[in-house]
């Protein structure tokens, strides 16, 4: 049953917590002040139904050691450690009570999509598929992201910077005609930017600069860690920054690699509340990155953290609500359908 998000309370907030003195004044006194304005503005504007589904935004499956000498080969030198077989996904999300999930090409097959593909045939009210961009310098890649998405089903591509050529940035020629296609194609682009948001900020920039239309989304808080020194804090600002760029969107995913403390990571409330008051809950999804958290944590208690850190912001259940499923299923319109 549709619940539509209650914002009651909103106006009298903000009529009764504003001082005698100008606005520009109360929100140049500190970034509470701020996030008290913006967070109640957000609530104020965004209405929507409860989603039904909890949606996983963020994970990777590929072969076990037996399927991979039969039919889908790991790329040499990514052997798996893990296991990473769909029906241990599976087991694991009745367990957690998820519903469905965005299924990301592991590097594991790197451009041999053919697993992933199998797995979203065998289950398409289930997974959706984000393929990998492949950035070679004779442009296959494009023709390959076309069959990927018209003919494969994939419902978005993800950026791995670290495959383009030696020397080139996703900026360049064929990583333009590729974000440019994703667009145009309806396909949100994944950006993993492991080695630091500053490295990559400036491509992203141009990128979403200058093709408005291709909805991106930055995974892992584009890996931005609880600011400890300078440096940090100016990447963790440049990340606020980006909401900017209406087409942006944050997942709240691999809390593990972005945390400083072990589970539940509760030193990322503030990252979480800064990041809603910037962007949004409508612009925020959370993702566990199976399997790799399952050592860390477990697939159960991932998705679990997400609950205990919005508990620290707080979070209202409704906002929380749009974090776990709402969010990706509007990005994703029309999948995860019984």
């Amino acid at each position: 049953m549709a619940v539509t998000v209650k914002v009651t309370l909103v106006k009298p907030l903000i009529a009764s917590s504003l001082p005698s003195c100008n606005l520009r004044q109360y929100l140049a006194s500190n970034s509470y002040n701020r996030g008290v304005i913006v967070r109640a503005a957000q609530m104020a504007t965004a209405t929507s139904t409860k989603p039904s589904k909890i949606i996983d935004s963020h994970l990777h499956v590929w072969a076990s050691p037996q399927e991979a000498a039969d039919l889908y080969p790991y790329f040499p030198g990514q052997e798996p450690i893990l296991s990473g077989h769909v029906d241990f996904l599976l087991e694991r999300m009745v367990e957690a009570g998820v519903d469905g999930a965005l299924i990301v090409q592991p590097i594991n097959h790197k451009f041999d999509h053919s697993y992933v593909t199998s797995v979203l045939k065998k289950y398409p009210t289930k997974f959706v598929g984000c393929c990998l961009a492949n950035p070679a310098e004779d442009g296959s890649g494009i023709k390959q992201l076309e069959h990927l998405i018209l003919k494969d089903g994939y419902r978005a591509v993800r950026f791995n910077p670290y495959l383009w050529p030696p020397g080139q940035k996703m900026t360049n020629e064929i990583g333009k005609e590729m974000f440019s296609k994703a667009g145009e194609l309806g396909v949100p682009v994944g950006f993993m930017c492991m080695k630091g948001l500053d490295l990559h900020l400036a491509e992203i920039e141009e990128l979403c600069t200058e093709f408005p239309k291709t909805v991106v989304m930055l995974d892992h808080v584009a890996f931005c860690k609880p600011p400890i020194n300078d440096e940090e804090s100016l990447a963790f600002s440049e990340l606020l920054k980006l909401s900017r760029f209406p087409q942006i969107h944050i997942k709240f995913s691999a809390l593990f690699r972005v945390s400083r403390k072990p589970y539940p990571y509760d030193d990322l409330f503030e990252v979480l509340s800064q990041v809603v008051s910037s962007f949004g809950v409508n612009r925020v999804m959370w993702g566990s990155d199976f399997p790799y958290v399952v050592p860390k944590c477990g697939y159960k208690e991932a998705k679990e953290a997400v609950s205990s850190i919005a508990n620290q912001v707080p979070l209202s259940s409704s906002e929380l609500d749009w974090i776990m499923g709402g969010t990706i299923m509007q990005l994703f319109q029309g999948l995860w359908l019984s």
